[in-house]
């Protein structure tokens, strides 16, 4: 554990990688330490890799979350390499299996007005309206909304400066209705005491400290339910009904490419799928000779 303490280290202060994902990173290779047992990391070889995925895989872990498990092993491998000696890297050249492609789920339109029009007749109401419109006019990851500082809004712009991953920085639009609601929360938040002055972040709590993510998914999901929204709702599907939204309107890949913030349009890509589920949709609602149910 000693080596892990040190990797982190590095990845904090040479790397500058965001706490949630040095978090990531710990959990991910506490694992990979779990999984070699009483084995010395320096003499564990990529047939005991391979048993470790097979471990993971048999527990019903997916091929996305193996590989970003992989990629952490990888990472701290290549480190003991360079850093302590270590003679080789035992995870170069290791995949994980392949899972079922599985589309983002996205809210209908009507559902996404619904949720976002809630009730701000309360203080933590008031908030969570301007969270709620936040999300769904600018696509943000949830990380990305609890970090937002004030300095980052220009209202008069209709913009935000965000803070993504890798520490990458993007400027994305801010709709009126989410201007509207921030701008009201702003003021309330102004009368809330012992606030966390020197970082200003937006979101606040009523003892004055920035949001947490887990609260933001907690207070999500109950508006979920209040608002008769019949799916189990997280940040993320806020994020996609965005993206989807968008390119439904617009059909600008690079757009939405640019306004999430994603590295390879491939990634972006994902979002056609479901506009073509949407096509495919009113087709089947619409023309004579489809097969209506």
């Amino acid at each position: 554990m000693e080596f892990l303490a040190e990797y982190i280290q590095f990845l904090q202060f040479e790397r500058g990688l965001s706490p949630l994902t040095r978090e990531n990173y710990t959990r991910d290779i506490a694992q990979l330490i779990k999984l070699a047992d009483s084995t010395d990391l320096k003499s564990l070889q990529i047939n005991q890799i391979r048993k470790f995925i097979a471990t993971l895989h048999s527990k019903g872990l997916g091929g996305k979350s193996i590989a970003r498990r992989l990629s952490s092993w990888r990472g701290f491998f290549e480190f003991l390499v360079n850093r302590k000696g270590f003679s080789n890297n035992p995870v170069i050249g290791l995949r994980a299996p392949k899972s079922a492609k599985t589309l983002p789920q996205a809210l209908s339109i009507e559902q996404a007005v619904k949720l976002v029009a809630i009730k701000d007749d309360d203080i933590l109401s008031v908030r969570d309206h301007a969270i709620l419109e936040l999300f769904y006019s600018s696509g943000l990851r949830l990380s990305e909304l609890v970090n937002l500082d004030i300095d980052a809004l220009d209202f008069s712009a209709g913009t935000l400066v965000v803070t993504g991953k890798g520490n990458k920085t993007r400027i994305v639009p801010l709709g009126k209705f989410a201007i509207e609601a921030i701008q009201k929360w702003l003021q309330i938040r102004a009368t809330i005491s012992n606030i966390d002055a020197a970082s200003r972040p937006v979101f606040i709590g009523l003892q004055g400290r920035r949001i947490s993510a887990r609260n933001i998914q907690y207070r999500l999901k109950e508006w979920s339910i209040k608002q008769g929204i019949n799916s189990s709702v997280h940040p993320h599907m806020l994020r996609h009904s965005f993206a989807t939204h968008v390119l439904q309107s617009s059909g600008d890949l690079r757009a939405v490419q640019e306004m999430l913030g994603h590295a390879n349009i491939s990634t972006t890509q994902v979002y056609t799928h479901l506009d073509y589920q949407h096509l495919t949709k009113v087709y089947d609602t619409a023309h004579p000779r489809a097969k209506k149910k």
